[in-house]
């Protein structure tokens, strides 16, 4: 487990900081999810079991999970002697807090085996899977209803694809005049735009706030 808590910025390289456990432990979450709606919801089309998979497995759930197992405290406490400020926004980043969780996954699976963490998995995820049941997930749309009422829009570009044709991994931004406003990634690129889109509408009701 020690490589799941080593952030590449004091690994000794990037291999052996939590970056190669999190690609592993993505596919594992994948997986787990995948079973647990196709095993759960046998009247479920392929198009909602993927919108739903999508928006439990994106960063954003995967952060929420993470500090729901405190991982994030986890993290502080193994940190190297940092200044303390910048440890505590490393341990408050999305994207840190969502690779933790693909790392830990990855770790309990090599250890385990898939059938022995597959249920504590679903388990853990589960009010991310009740969530996106029960609740709007369709970020794109929702984005665009919200800059529409301001007379604004939003556009989508790639930024990057990633790995060999039948495994790709896409970058996608969210923009919004002129400006990028969210950053997602995902397996297809709708997986990355949706992703993208999440984390744009957050800022954008963090923005509208009241400070």
């Amino acid at each position: 487990m020690e490589h799941v808590f080593t952030h590449s910025s004091w690994a000794p390289d990037r291999a052996s900081s939590y970056e190669r456990l999190e690609f592993l432990g993505d596919s594992v979450l994948e997986l787990a999810v995948a079973r647990e709606l196709y095993d759960r919801f046998p009247e479920f089309t392929e198009g909602r079991m993927a919108k739903i998979r999508s928006h439990v497995v994106s960063r954003a759930s995967c952060a929420v999970v993470a500090k729901e197992l405190g991982l994030d405290r986890e993290l502080l406490e193994r940190a190297p002697e940092l200044p303390q400020d910048e440890a505590e926004r490393l341990a408050e980043n999305k994207n840190v807090l969502a690779a933790l969780v693909e790392a830990a996954l990855a770790a309990l699976f090599l250890e385990h085996g898939f059938h022995e963490v597959e249920q504590s998995i679903v388990d853990a995820f589960r009010s991310r899977i009740d969530y996106a049941l029960t609740n709007h997930v369709d970020h794109k749309t929702e984005l665009q209803e919200a800059l529409a009422r301001d007379g604004r829009a939003v556009s989508y570009s790639v930024l990057e694809v990633e790995g060999p044709p039948h495994e790709r991994t896409f970058t996608a931004a969210a923009v919004v005049d002129g400006e990028q406003v969210g950053v997602g990634r995902g397996r297809s690129k709708k997986d990355a735009e949706q992703e993208a889109a999440e984390e744009a509408l957050s800022k954008l009701v963090l923005a509208d706030d009241p400070p």
